[in-house]
């Protein structure tokens, strides 16, 4: 029934000279100006029923579709082809997630946990995988050999200088140490919070042709001492438990 808009935003992007868009905002952008163009041809038609139309709902209606699903031992749940990755916490646990256009929102019980962007499947079928490392990398602590034969690990690293990175440490290092330094690296960018700034060393190191200096990586992006707190832990006399035990004994007798 929308084959008229669809043929519209064709013709638009074949005059564009391009489909690709910076992001999705800008793809939005770009279909409201073709529909806002098509309405205005048709203003007057639309003034006449605008005059016949009720009035809208108090509430809005829901435009999401609910399902359940359940996490698996991978940290993750399929659905419509593609694979998400959730909290590793969340293994095993049923979760209601509700199905946006762009987004999925999960909930556990009425509480909502995480939001993920919406995946989609190729038009031939092949699945597809949203993936955040952050969800994985305790799992991969415990196994980093896992990593090299991870069906998502392209989706896996944050930025181009950590995939590249990976490709160097497995073109000069055995598997097993490059698969932990990998890890490691990953670890490092979500404890300490410096994804993009680590991904500067490790752009730095590669066009350098180096290997990435972990100890140094690690002391530059340790936490500052200055910053710490100082807390002082103040311990109670063992004299007062007793004292507390033998008021409390003394009252068993009375």
């Amino acid at each position: 029934p929308h084959g008229h808009l669809k043929r519209a935003i064709d013709d638009a992007a074949l005059m564009r000279g391009s489909s690709d868009f910076g992001d999705l905002v800008c793809y939005r952008r770009f279909v409201d100006e073709i529909v806002s163009r098509m309405n205005a041809r048709n203003s007057k038609r639309i003034d006449i029923e605008r005059a016949e139309l009720q009035e809208l709902p108090v509430r809005r209606t829901s435009d999401y579709e609910e399902v359940t699903v359940r996490v698996t031992s991978s940290g993750g749940f399929t659905l419509r082809k593609v694979f998400y990755t959730v909290p590793s916490r969340l293994i095993g646990h049923r979760l209601r997630v509700r199905l946006f256009d762009d987004r999925l929102d999960i909930f556990i019980g009425g509480t909502l946990l995480v939001t993920l962007p919406r995946g989609r499947a190729s038009p031939s079928g092949k699945h597809d995988q949203v993936v955040n490392y952050r969800h994985v990398i305790h799992s991969l602590r415990r196994k980093p050999m896992a990593l090299l034969n991870l069906v998502y690990r392209d989706q896996l690293f944050p930025r181009e200088a950590y995939r590249h990175t990976f490709d160097m440490l497995m073109e000069r290092l055995p598997e097993r140490q490059a698969c932990r330094i990998m890890v490691d690296l990953l670890a490092m960018a979500h404890e300490r919070a410096c994804e993009s700034e680590l991904a500067d060393q490790l752009d730095a190191a590669l066009q350098a042709r180096r290997l990435p200096d972990m100890a140094a990586l690690r002391e530059r992006f340790a936490p500052d001492p200055s910053r710490l707190p100082n807390v002082v832990v103040r311990l109670a006399p063992l004299n007062a438990y007793e004292a507390l035990l033998g008021a409390s004994l003394t009252g068993d007798a009375a």
